[in-house]
C-alpha cells in the first residue's frame, strides 16, 4: 500500500522522574544523544516532525522543530501529547491525516515504523496501530488518526482518560510485530542502567556496520 503523508511527533513531554529529572533526550548514547538519534531515523519517514514538550519548551529550541504544548493541564500523559499534535496538524498541516508518534527515549527506533504501521492498520482495516517487540506492546508508538481527534478530547477532558490503553480498547488497534532477537528496537532509557545497555547496543551496531 502507498504510504500516506504522516506528521512525526516526538512526544517529550515526561517529567523523567527516575532520572532524577534529567532529559532523557539528551543523554549521549554512541556519541549521539538520544534525540539526535531520533531526528536520523524518524524525520526520513514523515512529511514534517513537531515536538510535544512541556515545563519550558525553549529547551528544545535547537532543533528548530514546531514544539506543541498540551492542552489538557496536569501533566495528564502521552495521550493529551498526541491530543497536541493532532490539534497543530489540524492548524498548520492541511491535508496530512494522520500523526505517527514516539517517545524522546528510545535510540534505536526502526527505519521502517511509519511504513510498517501503516501496513498494519491497512490490513487489518483499522484507524489505530502501534508497534510491537517480543509479544509486548509500546502503545505510545504508533499511529493517530485525525478521525479520532474529537473523541479523544472528550476522553481526555470530560471522562479523565490519561492510560492509552484505556482509550484505543474502545476502537480497533492493529499491532506491527518486530523481533528483538539481537537488540529490542524499541529499547527505551529509563534509568542509568538502561543508559548502559544502550551505549553496549550502539557499540554492537557500530561494529556491525563498520564489516
Amino acid at each position: 500500500m502507498s504510504i500516506p503523508p504522516t506528521l512525526g511527533l516526538i512526544l517529550a513531554g515526561g517529567l523523567a522522574l527516575r532520572m532524577g529529572g534529567t532529559d532523557k533526550a539528551r543523554i549521549r548514547i554512541g556519541g549521539a544523544t538520544i534525540l539526535e538519534r531520533i531526528l536520523a531515523g524518524f524525520a526520513p519517514q514523515c512529511r514534517q516532525l513537531i515536538l510535544n514538550a512541556n515545563d519550558d519548551p525553549a529547551r528544545f529550541a535547537d532543533t528548530n522543530l514546531p514544539i506543541v504544548v498540551d492542552s489538557v493541564p496536569g501533566h495528564a500523559g502521552p495521550l493529551a501529547g498526541i491530543l497536541a499534535g493532532l490539534d497543530w496538524a489540524a492548524m498548520h498541516a492541511a491535508g496530512i491525516e494522520w500523526i505517527a508518534s514516539v517517545p524522546s527515549d528510545c535510540p534505536f527506533l526502526p527505519r521502517d515504523l511509519v511504513a510498517r504501521l501503516h501496513r498494519a492498520r491497512g490490513d487489518a482495516g483499522t484507524q489505530l496501530a502501534c508497534a510491537a517487540s517480543a509479544g509486548r506492546r509500546h502503545p505510545v508508538i504508533g499511529l493517530w488518526p485525525a478521525a479520532l481527534r474529537e473523541d479523544l478530547r472528550r476522553a481526555l477532558v470530560s471522562e479523565g482518560v490519561r492510560k492509552v490503553e484505556l482509550w484505543t480498547a474502545r476502537h480497533r488497534v492493529a499491532v506491527a510485530e518486530w523481533p528483538a532477537a539481537a537488540f529490542d528496537p524499541f529499547f527505551n532509557v529509563n534509568t542509568a542502567e538502561d543508559a548502559a545497555e544502550a551505549e553496549r547496543i550502539a557499540a554492537q551496531l557500530a561494529k556491525s556496520d563498520s564489516r
